[in-house]
């Protein structure tokens, strides 16, 4: 038996309970003790925590490192930001399940979010498949997975923008059933993405039913974070009441400064639904600024058919004069990505080939000078030169409305972070910064609390057992850090760069991180429902 002995801790346990000085022991991959003062023997490695906090491994319910925990299993953007668990699947566009006919396709309009590699054997087709993958590539973190809702109407009907038969809706249940029975934590949507955005409500309420018969959460990026977001709140709160499932917003926000009065009415329609029966939950990454795929700024019906009919419409010229029109007009219930951010504050994040590396890091306006064109027209040519793989980088909101959002009961923390190029700086550093910028500077949140939002609240959102809490009999997973140092480091302009404060970090009692290196431990689990 191997043991761990964390000795002199200042323990924040995940519970919201009170800080308090105990000795930890891990025995194999559980905590074995906590008590004011343990002994062991000769054999355990003790870890002096001195002037430390340690608190439960930090639970990323909102991650993109689908595709990067097979090829850099490590994923140490993550590991060394306290993070131990994350929640895979995410916005209804991921990587299972995935029939070999629609390989090529979908391998492009996952790009801009996960990025594509041709180091992996893509024949995996469902989640079962794929979850072996993450299993075979031992990856440092635990990984859950949520069913992803565009890839189960990929399988039953195809990419087209149409609605579903009730043969199709059949399928698609069917499908949802064998992948939250291949263990699965629930379903994901993200319904500003293809096919995602073909769906209506009734089909949603259709698939959550089954979701809810496992227990499981339906995690969804909703139809609308800016100008028809009060509708799109309403939305989803009717599928948690006439499905029955758990609902978790994801990277609760709303953009816009013509839309900020609307955050009292959105705090509302989360009261009501809680009144209302409905189990409600959200996360946030801690910034004013947001990250997705670039190709988020075409209007809906540019993405019928996929990517390379996406590139074909973009260079029509018929196309693309009716594509500005719609931007500068706007099409009710789209996210005119445009509209809220402006060319000005949308940045380009990340492309496939390195043709255009030289886009990385400029914003539209700049894009657009260095092409000698203008702003629209330099995005349209990289995204038709990517094949849609461009990631963005867009800022739509205020520091403020971050600290509202934080305070909320339902909200937990997140990254979101797309580990492509040059990254939103939330890949190194969404729990750090909560702990030294929101806790210890701005005190918009005790200690105890930003710790039970990083940990316990997450786990309890996500339905997992035997994590998110220092207690006994729970997995060993702890983080030790500095409260007096810890903070993120990246800024959107330099991203790439490592938190301070983070000690060690252990995942199922194994050591990951300690003092400044990944100690080459990869004891991270796939966790099956």
């Amino acid at each position: 038996m191997s043991s761990i002995l964390i000795r002199g801790a200042t323990v924040v346990d995940g519970t919201r309970r009170e800080r308090f000085a105990a000795d930890i022991l891990i025995e194999n991959d559980s905590i074995a003790r906590i008590a004011p003062s343990i002994s062991v023997g000769s054999d355990a490695k003790i870890i002096d925590a001195d002037g430390l906090v340690a608190a439960p491994g930090f639970i990323d319910t909102h991650s993109h490192s689908d595709l990067k925990v097979l090829v850099e299993p490590s994923l140490e953007p993550k590991i060394r930001q306290g993070i131990t668990t994350e929640v895979l699947g995410q916005d209804g566009i991921a990587m299972a399940p995935l029939p070999q006919k629609y390989i090529e396709p979908w391998r492009k309009n996952l790009a801009g979010l996960d990025g594509d590699s041709d180091a992996i054997d893509w024949h995996y087709e469902t989640a079962e498949g794929y979850l072996r993958l993450v299993e075979k590539a031992k990856p440092a973190l635990n990984e859950a997975y949520l069913v992803p809702h565009g890839n189960v109407r990929m399988e039953a009907m195809g990419l087209d923008a149409r609605e579903p038969t009730a043969t199709e809706i059949a399928r698609m249940r069917d499908i949802v059933r064998r992948e939250m029975k291949a263990g699965c934590i629930g379903l994901s949507s993200g319904l500003i993405y293809m096919p995602c955005a073909y769906s209506e409500t009734d089909e949603i309420v259709e698939l959550c039913k089954v979701v809810a018969e496992f227990d499981g959460v339906f995690v969804v990026h909703q139809r609308s974070e800016a100008d028809d977001i009060v509708n799109s709140m309403e939305e989803i709160i009717r599928v948690g009441i006439e499905s029955g499932a758990r609902i978790h917003f994801s990277h609760f926000k709303v953009c816009g400064k013509d839309n900020w009065g609307k955050i009292p009415r959105m705090f509302e329609l989360l009261d009501e639904a809680r009144a209302k029966g409905v189990r409600v939950s959200l996360d946030q990454y801690p910034y004013v600024a947001g990250s997705t795929m670039l190709g988020v700024i075409l209007p809906p019906w540019v993405h019928d058919g996929g990517t390379n009919a996406v590139v074909e419409r973009l260079r029509d010229p018929s196309a693309r004069a009716r594509m500005k029109k719609d931007i500068e007009a706007g099409i009710p219930g789209w996210d005119n990505f445009i509209r809220f951010a402006g060319t000005s504050g949308i940045y380009v994040t990340s492309v496939a080939s390195k043709k255009n590396s030289a886009a990385v890091g400029l914003s539209l306006d700049e894009l657009g000078k260095l092409r000698g064109t203008n702003p629209l027209d330099a995005a349209f040519d990289l995204l038709a030169e990517e094949e849609n793989a461009v990631g963005m980088v867009d800022f739509y909101g205020t520091e403020e409305h971050v600290a509202l959002i934080l305070r909320r009961e339902e909200t937990n923390v997140c990254t979101d972070g797309l580990l492509s190029g040059k990254p939103h700086p939330r890949v190194y550093g969404s729990f750090p910064r909560v702990l030294g910028k929101y806790a210890r500077e701005d005190r918009i949140l005790s200690l105890e609390d930003a710790i039970w939002k990083m940990t316990g609240k997450a786990a309890e959102a996500m339905r997992l057992e035997r994590r998110g809490a220092l207690l006994e009999g729970n997995y060993a997973d702890v983080v030790l850090f500095d409260p007096a140092t810890v903070r993120d480091r990246g800024t959107f302009t330099d991203p790439i760069q490592y938190p301070d404060g983070i000690v060690t970090v252990i995942v199922n009692g194994e050591i990951a991180f300690s003092r400044g290196a990944l100690t080459g431990a990869r004891a991270g689990r796939v966790i099956r429902k």
